[in-house]
Order: structure tokens, then sequence, then C-alpha cells
């Protein structure tokens, strides 16, 4: 059993003299061990640098600060004994194995002989590894690579834990087990911090510090914030065909506070006092049914930071419309395979993908979703099979199929030593975009993502969302006609998720055909119709309310695209082992 800590934090404020604002504003509170405490809030809100002053990493510009009752700065060293620090992008060296990782940390922490045999033994078993001690770290899945990293940081049995986004880039699966990890730390009297930007995350914690811009907007149990939404949340039942189009009026609505859509319907958050019924009349959809929903977390939290986007996508606005009918196949894919060494990483796909559809592809980490995905867009060769664009096959009109192509990847490809004007240029000009039409399309770009005040800053300066935004500028300079998007919104918060969909969903209604890979779930609710990849093959396909339907039950009618996800998963799963 671990000793009781609490973190005291009085008046604590971090300032740099690039930014106007404090990055952390005057914060107090007092965190305790027995449970995960959440902390929450949009890129910029201050989350990363109030954990580096925590860890003793920075010092604070004024405050007090007080972890498991020692000074970060002053007695560093007696809390590094006691403290396990797991920053975003986690020190894995991935040309060791999982082993030697352990072994390295194990070295780092003076924990040796029995000790080091009995943790090991302990930590491979806990996160489920050890059929893997032998495999390099590079070669893990998303999800065992954060697993390696938590073991990592438990070596030499820290009493307070902190978290930086553990959680991003990985499928519901591995999250779901992180999560059941840290549950078990935390009821042995750990006191962990987990940062995240995912806020069905905050929804586990016992509480949560909720910042922004460097201030505290809430703190306390998210089931506290959650019930301020009562009444306030309702699903309308969109007539067929019409999301993208309705979601786009429902948001710039006065009375609506937010709005994404959910299968079938459009989730929407109106603003307090409105009549539901009013909002029918404002969409002219006098008859359609309207249910109040159960608030989430998200809900409130978009709320409380004023709201989603409420107007048209600027991006859509400047792009051309696409010619075409919907009945059109642009992307196929024909008993794709590949195969490294014995290995086959996609086994014998099939899926069309017509004219202004959003496809999703979805799946565990290592399911084989991006080897298919990176066929598809002509950046890996296949190993069998066809992966067609406009009916022209990637293997030997590559050159010509790309012209159609817009690809965003889950790294963004953006040159973090050129300025975000020079970024705009360099990828004009590889598309092809010279003279007047070049620099025209980059006022454009520039105009629509309001990229004035920083374009003469560089992208490794730049926030996440900043970065994303520049990301999706630079694969659109050539007016494509199908865009590519791998994860495309893996890290970034609500809001700029929002945003980021407002203009995804401007464009399809202009005919743009999009194929995209996602993690969250809510996200793909916004596909027409989804693969859900697993073992290299798809294993169930269909709108996403037809996946949900294949799982739901008399206990629940109802389930959430996570529960579809996870059970098709584990049935399939059940099924190969029967």
């Amino acid at each position: 059993m671990t000793l009781a800590h609490t973190i005291e934090l009085e008046a604590l404020e971090k300032c740099f003299p690039s930014l106007e604002k404090p990055a952390v504003a005057s914060l107090t509170a007092t965190l305790r061990s027995g449970a995960v405490t959440g902390l929450v809030g949009p890129d910029g809100a201050g989350k990363t640098t109030l954990l580096r002053m925590l860890a003793g990493l920075l010092k604070p510009s004024s405050g007090k600060l007080c972890v498991a009752g020692l000074d970060p700065i002053a007695q560093d060293r007696q809390l590094h004994a006691i403290l396990g620090y797991m920053p975003q992008k986690f020190g894995l060296y991935e040309d060791l194995t999982v082993m030697e990782n352990l072994t390295l940390y194990a070295d780092l922490r003076g924990v040796t002989g029995e000790l080091r045999k009995q943790t090991f033994d302990q930590l491979l078993t806990f996160t489920d590894l050890t059929r893997f001690t032998e495999r390099l770290a590079g070669k893990l899945s998303g999800g065992m690579k954060q697993k390696l990293g938590l073991a990592c940081t438990l070596v030499g049995q820290p009493q307070v834990l902190l978290l930086d986004e553990p959680g991003v880039g990985v499928d519901p699966i591995s999250r779901r087990e992180l999560w059941r990890m840290v549950h078990e730390l935390a009821n042995d009297g750990m006191l962990i911090l987990w940062s995240t930007s995912y806020l069905d995350e905050a929804e586990q914690c016992r509480e949560v510090l909720l910042l922004n811009e460097g201030e505290l907007l809430f703190s306390g149990s998210p089931q506290d914030l959650t019930q301020r939404m009562t009444g306030r949340t309702v699903l309308i039942t969109a007539p067929a065909g019409s999301h993208r189009a309705l979601l786009q009026r429902a948001i710039c609505l006065p009375s609506v506070s937010d709005g994404v859509i959910q299968g079938k319907y459009l989730r929407l958050i109106l603003k307090e006092g409105e009549d539901h019924q009013q909002v029918l009349q404002q969409l002219e959809l006098p008859d359609a049914e309207l249910t109040e929903a159960e608030p989430r977390f998200e809900d409130a939290f978009i709320d409380l930071l004023g709201g989603g986007p409420n107007s048209k996508s600027a991006l859509a606005e400047i792009m051309p419309t696409v010619a075409g009918d919907s009945t059109e196949i642009v992307i196929e894919a024909q008993g794709l395979t590949k195969k490294f060494g014995n290995f086959a990483a996609t086994d014998h796909v099939d899926f069309k993908v017509r004219r202004g559809e959003i496809f999703g592809l979805l799946g565990p980490n290592g399911a084989g979703k991006s080897t298919t995905f990176k066929m598809m867009c002509g950046l890996l060769v296949p190993s069998g099979g066809k992966a067609l664009v406009l009916g022209m096959d990637l293997k030997t009109s590559s050159g010509k199929a790309r012209q159609h192509l817009g690809y965003m990847a889950q790294k963004f490809s953006l040159y973090g030593n050129l300025t975000v004007a020079q970024n705009l240029k360099f990828f004009s000009g590889v598309y092809g975009l010279s003279g007047k039409r070049q620099r025209d399309k980059i006022n454009e770009m520039s105009t629509a993502f309001n990229f004035a005040p920083i374009l003469n800053q560089t992208p490794d300066s730049l926030p996440l969302g900043f970065k994303q935004r520049l990301a999706l500028a630079c694969a659109l300079m050539h007016e494509p006609d199908i865009l590519f998007l791998d994860e495309p919104t893996s890290g970034v918060d609500p809001l700029t998720r929002r945003e980021f969909w407002l203009h995804i969903n401007g464009m399809v209604d202009k005919g743009v055909t999009v194929m995209v890979t996602t993690h969250f779930m809510d996200e793909a609710e916004y596909c027409d119709r989804i693969g859900l990849v697993y073992r290299g093959k798809i294993i169930a396909a269909g709108t996403p309310d037809d996946l949900k339907n294949q799982v739901a039950s008399e206990e629940d009618p109802s389930p959430s695209m996570e529960q579809a996800f996870i059970e098709l998963v584990q049935g399939y799963d059940r099924e190969e082992t029967a």
C-alpha cells in the first residue's frame, strides 16, 4: 500500500517572455491520492507546463508548489525517487527491445538484483508485454508503446505518477487497457494526474481540473459539470442524405451553442432557456423527431469555452465544386494485399468509395489500416491486388492520379525550419502552382485559416491546432477532388476537431471525396460508411449505425460507436478461437 500523498498548488504562475498571457495563471488546488485526477483543456491551456513544474523541470514564476511534501526545485533528488513522469513524447529507445528499455530504466533508477527481477515480472504481467520482451520498441503498435512507456515509468515503484496525454494515437481497446492499469494503481493509493484532451477520458476521473489559456475554469467532479447541461442536449433525426448541410445551418443559429453528427442524428447543444420546438422551426423541420439526450462531459466543456464554431467553413467557400455524380466510384481496393515476409499486414481487402462520400478506416493499433491506407494513396506498393483511384492503377499511373489527391499525414509532413509562408509556398510549388496563381492561392488560404499573424513563425513553435490547419492548407493547395486523411486530429482538442470537420463537411458538400483513418469514435460518426480493419481484413463494413446495430442487444439497445468497435473486434477474436 502506497502512502497517501497530496499535491498542493497555491497561486502558482508560470510566464514565458514570448507569451503575452501567463502559461499557467494563479492556480490554486489540492490533488489527493487514491483515484485518478484529470487535467483537461484545449491546446495551449497550460497542461504540459503545469506537469513540467510538478516534475521539477520548470521553475514557477511565482506562487507555491508542493508535491508529496517536497519542493520540486529545492528537493528535486528526493522527489525524483518517488515520482514517475511520462511526457507526451516518451523517451523509448526504438532500436532497443522491450526488455532492454526496461533494463535501461532500472539502471537509471538503481533497481537491481532480486527486486529488479520481481519488478520486471510484475510490470510485464501488468502490461501484458511478457510475450514481446525480445521485440524492438520501434516495431510495437501505438498502444503497446504506451504500455511499455507506462511500465518504464513505473520502474522504481513511484508514489506520484504524472501522465501527459498517454491516450493520444491509441485505439479504444488499448486506451481501455491503459485506464484499467491506471485505476488499479490509483486504488493501491498512488497519486495520479492524467492530462488529456479526450473528454470521454475525463469522465473516468474522480476529479478534473479544467484549464483554458492557463486559467482554471472548473475544479471538481466531471459529473457536477455535466449535470449543468441537463435539458440542453438534443438529438434531431436528420432527413436522409442531408446531415452535413443541415449541421452547417444548425451551428449558425443564435440558439445553438454546438453541434455534431451522431449516426442518423444531429446532436445539438442549445443555449440556456431555448425552446426545443423553436429550433425545429428555424431548421425548417417542424415534423422532425427531437429527443433529449444524456449530456456528456464534452458538451459541458464546449459550452464552458463559449460553444463550438458558429459559421460556415471559409475554406469550403474558396474550394471549387467538383463535377461528377454520386454513383461514380472514385477509390477502389480489389483484393488488396501487402506482405512483409510471411506476415500479411493487409489480406485481400475489397471496398469501393463513391464521389462525395466520407469513407472511414477504423481498427486497433497494428490491425493493418495504415498499411491499407498507404497503398490506397500510392505511398506503398501492394504485394497483390489493385489500388485504384478514378479507375487508374496507382502502380502504373501514380503521377496522373496524384494530381487529383490531397494527403494529410498523421505526423504532419511540414518543414519545421521553414516559416508558415515558406511552407505554403513550397507545397503549392510541389503541386505545380507558380506566379500569380500561386500568390492568389496562398492569400486565399491565409485568409480562410487566419494565418496572417503567424506567417513568419515556424510550425515547430506553433500549437498543435495551428500545425493541423497549416497541414490541411498545404494538402489542398492544388484543389484536389480526393482527400486522404491519416488520423488528422490525433491529439488535438475537441474545439479544433470541430473546426477541422466543419471544413471537411463543407468540402464534401461540394463533391470532394474523403478517405480517413481515426481513433476518435465520435469522429467515425461523420463517415458515410466505415470499414473496420482487424488482422489485415475488413471484419465489418457499413454505415456507423449499421455497425452499432450489429452489436445492439436487449440490455443495450443503443450502443456507442466505441462499444461497437470493441465488441466487433472481440467478437471476431472469440469466433477465431472457437
